[in-house]
């Protein structure tokens, strides 16, 4: 009797085949689901992974770019001036794309810029643009910076050529501007103005033969909105600034008290407007030209460094004008 009562209570297949189906019934998920599910999930842990590293390379560079190195003042003197010139007259020469040793001079005059402002010696951290494609050549606009208290300030631009004329060494077309450019960028290295500073160096602005224009709509794009672009040239033949524009409301010229004189357009417009401050005003710039002469003449020889006492002056007022510009 026990032995059927048994019999009867256990399911159909025996004791041994309910106890199989209870145990599938309640066992984990079987080795294919486990495999299944580790596909899927490898993929987009590394997936996220990824994104987090992307995410955490570009803070890093953000931060980056928001500290300033350390830099290097150098008030302006005769010495560093008259040194620079010799250098660019002599070793750099002329610099252009119309011959072998102009673009040597190129490549020398891009080399030196950078190599003075830059980490090494002032300690800026320089921007470089691949200018125009010019026979499989690239010559750079450079850029330091000097972040000013409020960024949202209209930027102040300082633009100066580093090119010449062919058959020139380019004397004050444009070794004075780019030395008294370079010697400014020195001497403010560690100021705090209250908008921002840019000091941009171009090629491609007196040869006739370069890419004249689109450098110039090169630069035009980088700067974007600016409160004031002063383009530096010609800065050795007086100790005092001249400084003109087309737009009579530039700021430039409300600053030039006690730093030189504002002088009409003509002071530009002597060469078939074949100037950059005259260039850059057409393209929608608010451009004033800061020299101490009018514009270089085509058939000058342009050779001649100016005397360094002078050429000095013109710079330190090129440094007042551009704190008067950038304060306020």
């Amino acid at each position: 009797m026990i032995s059927r009562r048994i019999s009867a209570l256990a399911p159909r297949g025996g004791i041994a085949d309910g106890w199989r189906v209870t145990e599938e019934e309640s066992s984990p998920p079987t080795l294919q689901k486990r495999i299944a599910l580790l596909l899927w999930l490898v993929p987009l842990g590394l997936v996220i992974t990824s994104c987090i590293g992307l995410w955490l390379h570009f803070k890093a560079k953000a931060t980056a770019a928001q500290v300033e190195q350390a830099r290097f003042t150098t008030s302006v003197s005769d010495d560093v001036l008259r040194d620079d010139m010799q250098k660019v007259l002599g070793f750099v020469g002329e610099r252009h794309v119309s011959s072998p040793a102009g673009i040597q001079g190129l490549n020398r005059a891009a080399a030196m810029i950078e190599g003075s402002l830059g980490p090494a010696n002032a300690g800026y951290r320089m921007e470089s643009i691949a200018g125009p494609d010019v026979n499989g050549s690239r010559w750079p606009i450079l850029i330091a910076t000097v972040r000013g208290s409020d960024e949202k300030q209209p930027a102040l631009w300082l633009v100066a050529p580093y090119d010449s004329r062919p058959g020139s060494r380019g004397a004050e077309a444009n070794a004075s501007g780019v030395t008294s450019l370079m010697a400014a960028a020195h001497a403010l290295a560690n100021s705090k103005p209250v908008r921002p500073v840019h000091f941009a160096f171009i090629p491609h602005a007196y040869d006739g033969e370069s890419p004249v224009m689109e450098i110039q709509q090169q630069l035009a794009e980088r700067i974007g909105k600016a409160g004031t672009v002063l383009v530096v040239e010609s800065t050795g033949a007086a100790g005092t600034l001249m400084i003109s524009s087309r737009d009579a409301g530039n700021a430039a010229l409300t600053k030039a008290d006690g730093l030189g004189e504002v002088v009409g357009a003509e002071a530009i417009c002597l060469e078939d407007d074949f100037d950059p401050s005259a260039t850059l005003f057409e393209l929608g710039l608010p451009a004033a030209r800061v020299a101490t002469r009018p514009v270089v003449k085509a058939d000058e020889a342009d050779a001649t460094a100016p005397d360094p006492a002078i050429h000095a002056s013109a710079t330190r007022a090129l440094v007042a004008l551009i704190e008067r510009l950038s304060d306020n």
